[in-house]
C-alpha cells in the first residue's frame, strides 16, 4: 500500500517521471552501499533482535510520513529523505530476515517450501495492498495508506516478541571485520552457482524491475487512468507473482530449480515486451501478471538455490550480496528508467527492459551446464537427489565449495 501511495503522491506533486526514479534511487541506494557490512552484522549478531529494531524504525518512518501527508505539510524532499531512511533500515533488515527465516526451518529438504511460502506471503500482500491503496487514495488520499502501514507494524512486532526461539550457537569469529568481509566476497563470487545467480539478479534488477517505477506514468499517459487503475493493475501484478510463489511452494525439493531460472527470465522479458505495446487495461493487466509470474519464478528459484547451497556461517553475508543484487541495483535502475522514460516514453523503456531480461536469461542458460555440475555434489550431500544419503546435516555447515 505504501509503495503504490508513495509513487502516486510523487507523480501527483511533480508530474515528473525522473523524480519517480530519484525517489526509487533514494529508497534503495543504502542497500547497495551497506550490503557487505550489514551482511556481516547478520552473521555476527542476534538476527531476532536486529529485526525487532528494524521493524520498529520502519514503523516510525511510516507514521512520520502519514503525519506529514495528513497535515498537508509534505514536500518532495520529505519523501526523498524518508525513503532514504527506510532504505537504510532495510539494508540491515533484509539480510537478517532472509537468514533468520532459514533458522526456523529444521530440515534442509523443507527449505524450498519454506522460501516459497515466505514469498507467497509477500506476494499475497502485493495482491491485496495495491488494490486497497487505489481505492483509499481516490477516497481519502495517500496519507491513510501510510497510516495503516504504520499501524500494521504492531502485529509484526507482536509476532516477533511472541517467538520462542532456540538460542543459535554462535560461530567462533576469527580475524577482523575487513578479513571477514573479504572472506564473504571471495566465497560469494568464487562459487559459480552463487556468482551466476547474483549477476543475473543484478542485471534483472537494473534493467527489468524498473517497470514498476514507471507504472504511474504508464497508467496516466497510456491507459488514461487514475489511482484506482494503478491499484488494480498492481493487484494483477501481485496475482501473477502469488501464483508463481504458490506453484513453487508445492515443490518437494530445490533440486532442478536452477533449470527454471532462465526459462522464468525469458517469460518475464516476454511479458514486459507485450506490456509495452498494450493500449488497453485488460491486455495490460494480463501481461503485467505474466511478467510478474516470470519475475517471481526467477527470484524465488534463485533464492531457494542460493539458500540451499550456501554455508550456514556465511549465510548473512551471501544474502547481503543477494539483497545488493536484488534491491541494491534497483536505485540505479530507477534512475535509468526515469531518465530513459523522460526521453523516449514509458512504453519504449519497458520494451527495452524486456529485451534486457531475455538477454540476461540467455547468458545464464549458456552457463547452466557448469552450474548444475557444481551444485550436484551439494544436492547429493543433502539427500535432495538419489545417489547418497542425507547424512546428519540438516542445519550444520556444508563443505566449502570447490575452487573455481
Amino acid at each position: 500500500m505504501q509503495s503504490v501511495a508513495m509513487s502516486w503522491l510523487v507523480y501527483r506533486l511533480t508530474g515528473s517521471a525522473l523524480l519517480l526514479g530519484v525517489v526509487g534511487f533514494a529508497s534503495h541506494i543504502p542497500i547497495f552501499l551497506l550490503a557487505p557490512v550489514t551482511g556481516l552484522a547478520a552473521d555476527r549478531y542476534n538476527r531476532h533482535k536486529i529485526l525487532i529494531i528494524t521493524q520498529t524504525l520502519a514503523m516510525l518512518q511510516a507514521l512520520v510520513l502519514a503525519f506529514l501527508v495528513l497535515s498537508g505539510r509534505v514536500q518532495v524532499w520529505h519523501i526523498v529523505v524518508l525513503s532514504a531512511f527506510l532504505g537504510l533500515v532495510n539494508s540491515f533488515d533484509i539480510p537478517a530476515r532472509q537468514a533468520f527465516v532459514i533458522e526456523l526451518v529444521e530440515k534442509k529438504e523443507d527449505l524450498g517450501n519454506a522460501i516459497a511460502l515466505n514469498s507467497s506471503m509477500f506476494n499475497a500482500a502485493r495482491l491485496a495492498g495495491p488494490s486497497i491503496a487505489g481505492v483509499l487514495i481516490s477516497a481519502v488520499g495517500e496519507g491513510m495508506c501510510f497510516l495503516l502501514n504504520g499501524l500494521s507494524y504492531i502485529a509484526v512486532l507482536a509476532a516477533l516478541f511472541s517467538m520462542d526461539l532456540v538460542r543459535r550457537k554462535k560461530e567462533s569469529v576469527s580475524g577482523g571485520v575487513f578479513k571477514r568481509l573479504k572472506e564473504g566476497f571471495a566465497y560469494t563470487f568464487g562459487f559459480a552457482p552463487i556468482r551466476y545467480i547474483i549477476l543475473l539478479l543484478a542485471l534483472t534488477s537494473l534493467t527489468g524491475m524498473s517497470y514498476i517505477v514507471l507504472m504511474p506514468v504508464f497508467v496516466k499517459e497510456v491507459l488514461h487512468g487514475g489511482p484506482e487503475t494503478l491499484g488494480f493493475l498492481m493487484g494483477c501484478s501481485g496475482l501473477g507473482a502469488l501464483t508463481a510463489a504458490l506453484t513453487l511452494a508445492g515443490r518437494r525439493s530445490a533440486a532442478g530449480l536452477e533449470k527454471k531460472i532462465p526459462l522464468a527470465g525469458c517469460l518475464f522479458g516476454a511479458g514486459l515486451i507485450a506490456l509495452s505495446f498494450s493500449k488497453s487495461f485488460a491486455f495490460s493487466a494480463f501481461f503485467i501478471a505474466l511478467a510478474s509470474f516470470g519475475m517471481i519464478n526467477q527470484m524465488a528459484s534463485s533464492n531457494t538455490v542460493v539458500q540451499t547451497v550456501v554455508d550456514d556461517d556465511k549465510r548473512g553475508r551471501v544474502m547481503a550480496f543477494y539483497a545488493m543484487a536484488f534491491m541494491g541495483m534497483a536505485p540505479f535502475g530507477s534512475l535509468l528508467a526515469g531518465f530513459t522514460a523522460s526521453k523516449i516514453g514509458a512504453p519504449y523503456t519497458i520494451l527495452l527492459s524486456g529485451v534486457a531480461a531475455i538477454a540476461g536469461a540467455a547468458a545464464f542458460f549458456s552457463r547452466l551446464g557448469e552450474l548444475k555440475e557444481k551444485v550436484r555434489p551439494i544436492y547429493l550431500k543433502l539427500g535432495l537427489i538419489p545417489g547418497a544419503s542425507a547424512g546428519s546435516g540438516t542445519t550444520g555447515k556444508l563443505a566449502a565449495p570447490p575452487e573455481n
